[in-house]
C-alpha cells in the first residue's frame, strides 16, 4: 500500500476529489486551510492580506496499483493550470489497522 500526499490550491478542491471518485478511492483524510509555498516556482499561499491564497491537503492510503492513475490525473491537472499549484508526494506504507 502506498500513502500519497496531495497538497493544493484551494481551488482544485472538487477537482481533486473528483479525482480520487474517478480512481475508486473513497477513504482521505483532508485538512483546510494550509499555509506554504511551492518550492520552485510557486508564489506563497499564507490567506493573508499579502498572500490571500491557501491550500488545502489530502492524505490518502491506496493500494500500489492505484498509484499510477492517480499521480497521471493529477499531473495532467496541474499541467494545465500550473500557476494554481499542486504537490503530491507518496510513500510506502508498512502497516495499517
Amino acid at each position: 500500500m502506498k500513502a500519497i500526499f496531495i497538497s493544493f490550491n484551494q481551488a482544485y478542491e472538487d477537482d481533486i476529489v473528483a479525482v480520487l471518485d474517478a480512481n475508486g478511492q473513497r477513504g482521505f483524510t483532508r485538512w483546510e486551510n494550509v499555509d506554504g509555498r511551492g518550492s520552485v516556482n510557486g508564489e506563497p499561499h499564507y490567506g493573508n492580506h499579502a498572500w490571500p491564497v491557501q491550500n488545502n491537503a489530502i492524505l490518502t492510503v491506496v493500494e500500489d496499483d492505484k498509484v499510477p492513475s492517480i499521480l497521471k490525473d493529477l499531473r495532467n491537472k496541474d499541467e494545465r493550470t500550473p500557476k494554481l499549484g499542486l504537490r503530491t508526494f507518496v510513500w510506502n506504507v508498512s502497516e495499517s489497522i
